[in-house]
């Protein structure tokens, strides 16, 4: 198991899932239920399916709930593509939303391929060592 606490991708999710928060308060209030679900739903579930991986007693099953969070960064930015192309996002906030979800995705992908056994770097244990304690 992995404390999903101190893991800097779980972090960086907390923070992704807020600036959605942000952005979609402002959206118009009949896509409550619509577009803002949607988003918020797909941003939450980026940092929740870190933590339920984390807690599982495998890096095998971690790795799984990975890339089901690497799925909802996806989700996400198809969502915000939509909401610039029909103007509730505008060009600048979208890049800085794409940048924030580019970093995240490419965060979580060399997290998981750390866990499903790559050779750890210089100085660091395996986290595939690390869960065998």
């Amino acid at each position: 198991m992995h404390n999903y606490k101190n893991l800097h991708i779980w972090q960086e999710g907390i923070n992704l899932a807020r600036k959605i928060y942000e952005v979609t308060g402002n959206f118009p209030a009949n896509e409550k239920y619509g577009i803002v679900s949607q988003m918020t739903r797909a941003a939450v579930s980026i940092p929740s399916n870190i933590a339920e991986g984390a807690g599982r007693n495998s890096n095998k099953d971690f790795a799984n709930f990975l890339s089901i969070a690497i799925g909802s960064i996806f989700e996400l930015h198809t969502q915000i593509a939509i909401c610039e192309q029909i103007g509730y996002i505008n060009e600048e906030t979208t890049k800085q939303l794409e940048q924030q979800i580019y970093t995240l995705q490419q965060q979580i992908t060399t997290y998981k391929q750390r866990i499903e056994g790559s050779a750890p770097r210089q100085g660091e244990t395996s986290p595939t060592s690390e869960s065998k304690k």
